[in-house]
């Protein structure tokens, strides 16, 4: 039996019932591959079912503010995703009519549409013989052909992608590429695999040779930055707070943050206490600082560790653009914020 048989056959019996696999229309095809964009499925689902119920059409999209869509958003990481959701939905509704682009060519040309999302949804929604090549993929390919090819390399995806496109039969497109994304996601996955029960250990390079916990090959390491962040609290005399937005381009842009002192190591009370002071203006006298967090918090995004702190101002008066907890709880935070909120809240 050839792979493409095999893994249809195993793909029918096996494949999980999502819902975007029960459409052909672009709209929640493509918000399930933005969502799942360095996302698992499991955590990627109640965001597609919210972004759903919250925006049925690509039309609700496009004309809803921001903060909403990056509200709803909150807790995925990656929050660029969800800006460029929301300006292409822009772009096909005013510029387009409200119709996705219908080829691969197309589709690549929205913003946040690279090569694998592009090639989903021409595949998924228009059936064009179009290969996905993402990281499931990739070890599949790997594994059963046994390529050593680093994984890190451009000229490495382009050498899987014809691999792919050889493989992919032009009449049933959509199935395949179903097919070898659910293979890697449920059975190849990248950890301890269950190759004995694998339709393909008699047929399988790496399992023949003893490579499937070395392949696929991907040399590149990513350099991981430490940055120190200190949450100024403030809470005056009617409970209210005070936030700020990021403008800033990198991460959590657009979403709201508490007054920040940003440091190039731990700090303790001797060294915050200085910099509070001389750094904010809050109109009103401050009554004491504290430590909320004596230990700092590790959050871990793909590139940074931020060591975070947060500090408790107590003021005499009242802040002047001051935000209540009721109110604060609308604003859309980076969850590390967001989780803080709630503990402080309940």
């Amino acid at each position: 039996m050839t792979f493409y048989n095999s893994l249809i056959q195993w793909y029918l019996q096996s494949k999980r019932d999502l819902p975007w696999r029960n459409t052909t229309n672009p709209y929640p095809i493509w918000l399930s591959e933005i969502i799942l964009q360095q996302t698992r499925v499991a955590q990627g689902m109640p965001y597609f079912y919210a972004y759903l119920e919250n925006f049925p059409t690509i039309h609700d999209l496009a004309h809803s503010d921001q903060q909403k869509v990056l509200k709803l958003w909150q807790g995925l990481g990656y929050y660029s995703r969800a800006r460029n959701l929301h300006q292409t939905a822009q772009y096909i509704v005013n510029e387009l009519g409200g119709v996705f682009p219908n080829s691969y060519a197309g589709l690549l040309e929205l913003k946040g549409v690279g090569e694998y999302t592009a090639a989903a949804i021409a595949s998924f929604a228009y059936n064009e013989p179009v290969p996905v090549v993402d990281g499931n993929v990739f070890r599949v390919l790997s594994r059963y052909f046994g390529i050593e090819s680093d994984i890190s390399l451009g000229k490495t995806k382009k050498e899987f992608t014809a691999l792919a496109a050889e493989l992919l039969p032009k009449d049933q497109p959509a199935l395949f590429n179903q097919a070898i994304m659910e293979f890697g996601a449920l059975q190849c996955v990248p950890k301890s695999p269950n190759c004995e029960n694998c339709i393909f250990n008699s047929s399988c390079v790496a399992l023949q040779k003893g490579k499937v916990g070395e392949l696929p090959v991907k040399s590149k390491k990513l350099k991981v930055t430490h940055r120190y962040f200190n949450y100024i609290v403030v809470t005056d005399k009617n409970g209210n707070t005070k936030i700020q937005q990021r403008t800033d381009k990198g991460i959590w842009h657009n979403l709201y943050e508490f007054p920040l002192i940003e440091t190039k190591q731990e700090e303790g009370f001797e060294t915050i206490v200085p910099l509070i002071q001389s750094n904010f203006s809050f109109g009103a006298s401050v009554d004491r600082i504290e430590e909320w967090n004596r230990i700092g918090i590790v959050h871990k995004l793909s590139h940074q560790h931020l060591n975070v702190k947060f500090w408790k101002v107590t003021l005499d008066g009242a802040l002047v653009d001051g935000v209540s907890s009721e109110h604060l709880k609308t604003f859309p935070f980076p969850i590390v914020i967001y989780n803080f909120i709630e503990h402080i809240t309940d």
